[in-house]
């Protein structure tokens, strides 16, 4: 390296020592902002990869979420059928309690229904299937839901089948 002084070498005077601590310093500023350049894009590489690594776990664990969850708006529609007075049959009970351990398991994942019935239709969660005419009821304003929408965190893993008031 040329640009290193020779430390071995004694100087002939003191401006010559002045120049070398001088050269020296320089150097060392130019080494420690290089090493904490390389370290704040190393930082950011790790923020980012780290984020990645996140993103298609959730995504991978949304695919496989994502074939399970006709099952889970199959149970929801079958309890919604059940006649009020049979509701305390102690299979209809084990039903209901199943649907709220699926329910509990989504949420451990981080997966969410979409809010609907009552709801102002928001199209990037629902997907209207039709408009009816419904009085009292403000249009745009989701009335029934057709089938169950997710969320994966912040992002639609399935949007809402809904019905909307016109």
């Amino acid at each position: 390296m040329d640009d290193q002084p020779n430390l071995s070498q004694t100087p002939d005077t003191d401006n010559e020592l002045v120049e070398k601590v001088r050269k020296l310093e320089q150097q060392l500023l130019e080494h420690t902002d290089g090493w904490k350049r390389a370290k704040a894009d190393y930082l950011n590489l790790k923020k980012q990869t780290d984020k990645e690594k996140a993103d298609i776990f959730q995504f991978a664990q949304g695919s496989v979420v994502l074939e399970f969850l006709p099952i889970y708006d199959n149970l929801k529609r079958a309890i919604k059928h059940i006649p009020a007075d049979q509701m305390e049959i102690e299979w209809v009970k084990g039903i209901t309690h199943i649907l709220r351990q699926f329910e509990e398991a989504l949420k451990a994942m981080n997966i969410t229904p979409i809010k609907t019935e009552g709801e102002p239709f928001d199209h990037t969660k629902h997907h209207a299937i039709s408009k009816v005419k419904k009085e009292g009821m403000k249009s745009d304003t989701i009335i029934e839901e057709v089938k169950s929408g997710f969320m994966a965190g912040d992002k639609v893993l399935e949007p809402a089948q809904v019905v909307v008031a016109e």
